[in-house]
């Protein structure tokens, strides 16, 4: 079964564009999310949970289907566990072909790389801050507002509560400097 799915986006607010592409690709099903938002992709889940051996399900573009790289790695995953073929028209991808399966390996690889990409730049940006003397992390707090709540807390008189809203530390701090 030839299914489609639509989300409005900056271009095609009202999905006119992308129905008609879809008919025109003879979508036996089409499914329609009512927002452009990431979350709460509603319409999405309730197709891939329905999808059976075979199915294939086409977008227009690869954006309709996923907000990030590692969303479409975990939507191509879900796709393939239930046996199902993907095809995106404006990138013209179409897993259902032989030229199509190296796709989402390529995908898994891209995905990895961002995340390499990510985790460098910021080591790097660590490595530059430490080599320039800057202290990284969360800010340590003022030290006399941390032995109050230490006498607050050896008092036995005031709830962990109580104690955070007039010194601003919390209890996994506190518990951390009773430690020490």
């Amino acid at each position: 079964m030839l299914i489609g799915y639509m989300r409005p986006y900056q271009s095609d607010v009202n999905c006119e564009v992308q129905l008609q592409q879809l008919t025109e690709k003879h979508c036996e099903k089409v499914f329609v999310e009512e927002h452009s938002s990431a979350k709460k992709r509603t319409e999405l889940e309730h197709l891939i949970n329905n999808l059976k051996q075979g199915d294939k399900l086409i977008v227009t573009k690869l954006y309709i289907l996923a907000d990030s790289t590692l969303h479409l790695v975990e939507v191509l995953d879900a796709i393939k566990r239930k046996g199902a073929f993907f095809q995106s028209l404006q990138e013209e991808i179409d897993t259902s072909s032989p030229h199509g399966y190296p796709f989402h390996d390529m995908v898994e690889a891209l995905a990895a790389f961002q995340r390499d990409v990510i985790s460098e730049n910021t080591k790097r940006g660590l490595y530059k801050a430490k080599q320039k003397g800057v202290t990284t992390g969360r800010p340590r707090k003022p030290d006399e507002n941390v032995q109050q709540a230490i006498v607050m807390y050896e008092s036995k008189q005031y709830t962990l509560a109580e104690i955070k809203a007039e010194t601003g530390i919390s209890k996994s701090t506190l518990y951390r400097y009773l430690e020490q």
